[in-house]
């Protein structure tokens, strides 16, 4: 059986996913729809997709689709997952879901009672040395984290825009944090620190900071920092550091490292995570397994709340507790 699947917003993140699925049994690109529709045409001519659509709600009351790949920015998302849900199809979110999370909760409650299949954009949990890195840390005590997010700055006008990307954190380094609540336990305080350091000299009418840094208390009781810059155009970094008093542990980018008192083993990742991700997905529709998924959209949600306590406490100069979702009850 092909997984029939459509796009929305076909910049080069969804271009990347269409190019991964080609390599994917019983996955089929069939519809696509951009608010640039000169675009849109050229990408579903490139791509073999059946048809371009003139607007969302046609794509998504097509019938050309099981399944949807939604790429938009975070800012341009207005109800296309409640419509998308509420039609039976299944849903990959790219990340961030949203910038406010009083609307992605009333999306993430429509998405769970639809009954649907949903998937986010949380690539990195599908790095093989992600598996062996949690495999690892579940018998330790995880005391002290240090991530990082390094590089330059993206060149989408948007993005400079803190109404419309949320900042480096809610964008880029979600990827960092989201993989420190996948190894580590919830969040139970942030405190943050954003600053416009030189971004004004790029953008005078930027709003995002460009240099960035929040410290935090994990539930488990273990401490630390994740520290983003968009400034850094001569290197470019990644990477989360697990501190305990018997071992030490690193994803610096595709790279594992483990030290303790029995080995000191580097490992680098042999697998293409976008690939692992993207498979899946259609897996888990063709074969109805929703525990394929290693982060569904209400596992997103959890990840957009803490990084945007994060901002709430740039803004008001005091720690904040991130709000989480409650557990979720179909209603009869």
């Amino acid at each position: 059986m092909a997984v029939r699947i459509g796009f929305i917003g076909v910049g080069g993140m969804a271009e990347h996913h269409i190019q991964t699925l080609r390599r994917i049994e019983h996955a089929q690109v069939t519809a696509i729809y951009d608010i640039n529709q000169k675009r849109s045409q050229e990408v579903a001519e490139t791509y073999g997709a059946k048809k371009s659509f003139e607007s969302i709600d046609q794509l998504i009351n097509s019938g050309e689709i099981d399944a949807l790949f939604i790429c938009t920015p975070p800012f341009a998302r207005s109800g296309i997952e409640e419509a998308a849900a509420r039609q039976g199809i299944h849903l990959l979110a790219e990340k961030p879901l949203g910038l406010h999370i009083d609307e992605v909760r009333i999306k993430e409650r429509v998405i769970r009672e639809s009954g649907i299949i949903h998937s986010s954009g949380y690539c990195l949990r599908y790095l093989d040395i992600v598996a062996k890195a949690k495999a690892y840390l579940a018998e330790k005590q995880v005391d002290l984290v240090l991530a990082y997010r390094l590089g330059d700055m993206p060149g989408m006008r948007w993005w400079t825009i803190m109404e419309q990307s949320g900042g480096q954190l809610v964008e880029q380094s979600t990827h960092q944090l989201d993989l420190i609540r996948y190894l580590a336990g919830e969040f139970k305080e942030v405190s943050a620190i954003h600053e416009k350091r030189y971004i004004h000299n790029i953008d005078p009418d930027a709003t995002a900071y460009d240099v960035g840094t929040v410290s935090f208390v994990l539930e488990s009781g273990a401490i630390g920092n994740i520290t983003s810059s968009c400034l850094a155009k001569y290197v470019g970094r990644s990477g989360v550091e697990f501190y305990g008093h018997d071992f030490y542990l690193s994803i610096d980018g595709g790279t594992l490292r483990i030290k303790d008192d029995h080995q000191d083993v580097t490992e680098t990742s042999e697998v293409d995570f976008y690939y692992e991700q993207d498979k899946a997905f259609v897996e888990a529709i063709r074969t109805n397994q929703p525990g394929l998924i290693l982060c569904d959209y209400s596992d997103a949600a959890d990840t957009l709340a803490v990084t945007l306590a994060a901002n709430d406490s740039a803004a008001s100069g005091k720690p904040i507790i991130p709000g989480r979702g409650v557990p979720f009850v179909k209603s009869n």
